[in-house]
């Protein structure tokens, strides 16, 4: 590969672990690092910098230990399922008091094509994991559009007008377009076979 992160070269040593979903995690050996180790998202992925005269042995033992401080740090700015639900019911009664109807579950869901989906006969909304550490602005945004579901099944003209009403609607979708951009541009690119 010829690009770089965090400032060190990506050669061939980039690999994921064994045990971890295929890409979720990337360990980088780079020549500039030369004592401390770096850990930070990237493309929905954890990228573990390291450096290059590291061994194998501490290879091994560091990069788990600072998977679980990175997916800690987010578990604690992760909203619980039953916060999601309060703020449902906060932006109904804020900006859409003619929809009584409430949620009966809210849960964060592995969701890669969506950001959220409602299923107004049991009143269940599952929320993209994806959105667990989005401002909260753009969180809201996914509640709200949701939750207008367990009274409009549609997009239709009253659901359209009741989205309307979120002050922030504009920013948020701009902030998922952007998301959802730069996921796009940081998938790994598909290689194309010849014909023949």
């Amino acid at each position: 590969m010829d690009s770089q992160l965090d400032g060190g070269q990506v050669d061939d040593t980039e690999a994921t672990l064994p045990g971890i979903g295929e890409g979720e995690i990337i360990v980088i050996r780079s020549k500039r690092r030369k004592r401390h180790l770096s850990a930070y998202r990237q493309g929905g992925r954890i990228v573990i910098s390291i450096p290059a005269s590291m061994s194998k042995a501490d290879e091994r033992a560091m990069v788990p230990e600072m998977i679980a401080k990175i997916r800690s740090q987010e578990a604690a700015k992760t909203p619980t399922e039953s916060a999601l639900a309060e703020r449902i019911d906060s932006l109904l009664t804020e900006f859409a008091p003619e929809i009584l109807e409430r949620p009966q579950s809210v849960t964060w869901r592995s969701m890669r094509e969506r950001w959220g989906s409602c299923t107004s006969v049991d009143r269940t909304i599952r929320i993209s994991d994806r959105l667990r550490l989005a401002p909260d602005y753009a969180l809201d945004y996914v509640l709200f559009h949701e939750a207008i579901h367990l009274a409009h099944s549609d997009h239709g003209e009253e659901f359209t007008s009741i989205l309307a009403r979120f002050p922030d609607s504009e920013l948020a979708s701009a902030f998922l377009d952007g998301y959802e951009a730069a996921e796009r541009a940081l998938a790994a690119p598909v290689e194309l076979k010849k014909l023949g």
